[in-house]
């Protein structure tokens, strides 16, 4: 609050004469610091300051390091819209690059690798030259990030000048945190160029893990990334680096949790023996259970990717269903995807626990995840045969809780029921029909008019129930449309006298007065088999209907190798590979080895080795090192 009476606008002649007098016996350099403090305030409010660039460069002189600051901000704000101007401050950055301070040299690094200029481009190379060798960790780390905006604004230029054979020997340094940062430089320098060898040895991978010892979390966290460029070429080494690497699943931020879990899965892949691979996801389960007593947001990323995992592992948390269980607090998109892993884990021993779950969540005031919920009831009716009856009685409760949005929803999933299990549950179809009044969705019309056509000839008023749905037909959408269709057909084929009247109405309305080209073709195609032959109709109406399953939709194979090498990223959670949503980045895969063995897919274990085998890859300790 202090400062809030900079925030007034000044003129600029007046500022450039308050830093003249300023220059003038300020020993302290106190009247220097406040009209710096006008100016930013009034760059901050909008004004244009850029004529005051000369007048600020001279300040940069004064030794204080708060004066510096607000000059290098001052700078980085101006120097693009006046690269003309920029040039002025080279010569007080190389000035700043030897000053004793660490701080100050560091400060000097930063802000010309912020400005980007080609003015200066050249002065920010050399500067690195010295810095990356600095003795002060502080300026070395500060150099190592600096390398990432120099090669994004000229990749040639930081090659030819040697930097990043420089950076890759910060590897090798003492200090963890300079390590830390040179492979977060040399990984984002990966992610950008697809030919860029990253690939690391044991030794290396070995030297990491120990400094990781000495990082901060977010230094661990860079780490554990680079650690997907290592290809063991032995069993061991894999099984080394993952058990060196589960310490890491007991930390305290999530951002390192995940990052470890995405190391050990990677090293799954190059380990032999199922029981050793089956005992590390047995022993990252709990960790990521442990998340789910996070903040929502946190909850969110590690469901996001348990439900990746299951994909693969299916009995993966098979016994911690309960955790999954919903709460009355949790956000609505928490409770989704809860559900969705409840329902992969679901299983013949614990649908007593889990029914009774699904039946509370549909009786909750949001629709959204009510709706989901009574899905999940019965694809678990189509999924354990066991358990069908006590589903449909289930379904059956809360139809007659009379809300309509329920209703609606549990007879589009008794549909699919009464397709997975024919003839068994039609007792509860005069119950359906008891509310047929409340169906105003259009999927819920077209799966009770599924119901009544399939099953006309034990519906003694089929035809007026139909008859009903007839009424408003050319305002209905296409899948009620070719639902209404269809049931009319089954109808006058099962029951000829009953459904003789309602039949040319709906024919002729389908090939005549309605525009829906599918809808069209199958009227006359109808129209066309009961006139000339319709004991093929019954057997093409009547034919076999698709299969029911009740699986979840999984990604396809590759998809869901690659995303297992961005587990905790963005890509984890919107399950797609980050080539699909940002451009330009190196897609990652498991590389072959010697040691490569794919526990998944036999077949496609075969395929990489013949893969390995024509690369003759002889041992990747001979040229696969930084």
């Amino acid at each position: 609050m202090a400062d809030a009476k900079f925030f007034t606008k000044g003129k600029v002649q007046e500022l450039r004469e308050e830093l003249a007098a300023a220059d003038k016996r300020d020993t302290k350099h106190t009247k220097k610091r406040i009209v710096l403090k006008k100016i930013v305030a009034n760059m901050t409010m909008g004004n244009d300051m850029s004529p005051l660039f000369a007048d600020v460069v001279a300040v940069m002189q004064a030794p204080m390091l708060e004066v510096k600051k607000m000059a290098y901000l001052y700078i980085v704000s101006y120097a693009r819209s006046k690269p003309d101007l920029a040039k002025l401050t080279i010569s007080a950055f190389e000035r700043d690059l030897v000053d004793p301070n660490p701080l100050i040299r560091a400060l000097a690094l930063r802000t010309m690798g912020y400005m980007q200029v080609d003015k200066l481009i050249e002065a920010l190379a050399n500067a690195l030259q010295k810095c990356l060798a600095d003795k002060d960790a502080y300026v070395a780390k500060t150099a190592a990030i600096s390398v990432i905006k120099l090669y994004t604004y000229d990749r040639d230029l930081a090659q030819r000048t040697g930097l990043i054979d420089k950076l890759r020997s910060l590897l090798n340094n003492e200090n963890s945190m300079v390590v830390a940062n040179a492979v977060a430089a040399l990984s984002e320098i990966a992610e950008k160029t697809p030919d860029f060898d990253m690939r690391m040895d044991f030794t290396l991978s070995s030297k990491l893990l120990t400094a990781m010892n000495e990082c901060s979390e977010w230094g661990q966290v860079y780490i554990l990334e680079s650690l997907l460029y290592f290809v063991p070429q032995e069993h061991g080494d894999a099984e080394v680096v993952a058990e060196r690497v589960m310490p890491r699943l007991q930390h305290a931020n999530s951002a390192v949790v995940l990052s470890a879990i995405r190391v050990v899965l990677y090293m799954t892949n190059y380990i032999l023996k199922d029981d050793i691979v089956n005992s590390f996801f047995k022993r990252i389960g709990s960790p990521l259970v442990t998340l789910l007593h996070n903040g929502p947001e946190v909850q969110y990323v590690a469901l996001r990717n348990i439900q990746l995992i299951l994909q693969r592992k299916p009995d993966f948390l098979k016994n911690d269903i309960k955790v999954f269980f919903c709460k009355y607090n949790d956000p609505v998109y928490v409770k989704i995807a809860k559900l969705e892993i409840m329902f992969r884990l679901v299983t013949d021993d614990n649908i007593e626990q889990v029914l009774p779950e699904l039946k509370e969540y549909a009786t909750e005031i949001d629709v959204d995840f009510v709706r989901k919920s009574i899905r999940a009831i019965g694809k678990c009716a189509i999924k354990i045969e066991s358990a069908a009856d006590r589903c449909v009685t289930t379904l059956v409760d809360l139809i007659k809780t009379k809300v309509n949005y329920v209703v609606q929803e549990s007879i589009v999933v008794i549909k699919d029921i009464f397709r997975r299990y024919p003839n068994k549950y039609e007792g509860i179809i005069t119950t359906l029909c008891e509310n047929l009044d409340s169906l105003d969705e259009s999927e819920a019309k077209a799966s009770m008019i599924w119901i009544i056509g399939h099953y006309s000839d034990r519906i003694e008023n089929a035809d007026e129930l139909l008859s009903h749905f007839s009424d408003s037909f050319k305002d209905e959408t296409s899948n009620v449309q070719l639902s209404l269709l269809t049931a009319v057909v089954k109808l006058f084929i099962k029951r000829p006298t009953k459904g003789q009247e309602l039949l040319p109405k709906i024919l002729k309305w389908s090939t005549e007065d309605v525009d829906n080209p599918d809808l069209r073709d199958r009227g006359f195609i109808y129209w066309r088999l009961l006139s000339t032959d319709p004991v093929a109709a019954k057997v093409i109406v009547f034919g076999d209907n698709p299969p029911i399953t009740s699986e979840m939709e999984n990604l396809p194979s590759q998809t869901l190798e690659e995303l297992f090498l961005h587990i905790s990223t963005l890509a984890s959670i919107y399950h797609k590979t980050p080539q699909m949503f940002i451009g330009g980045l190196r897609q990652k895969k498991v590389e072959p080895s010697a040691a490569f063995v794919f526990v998944t897919s036999q077949p496609m274990a075969d395929t990489w080795m013949a893969m390995f085998c024509k690369l003759k890859v002889v041992s990747i300790k001979n040229h696969l090192t930084f």
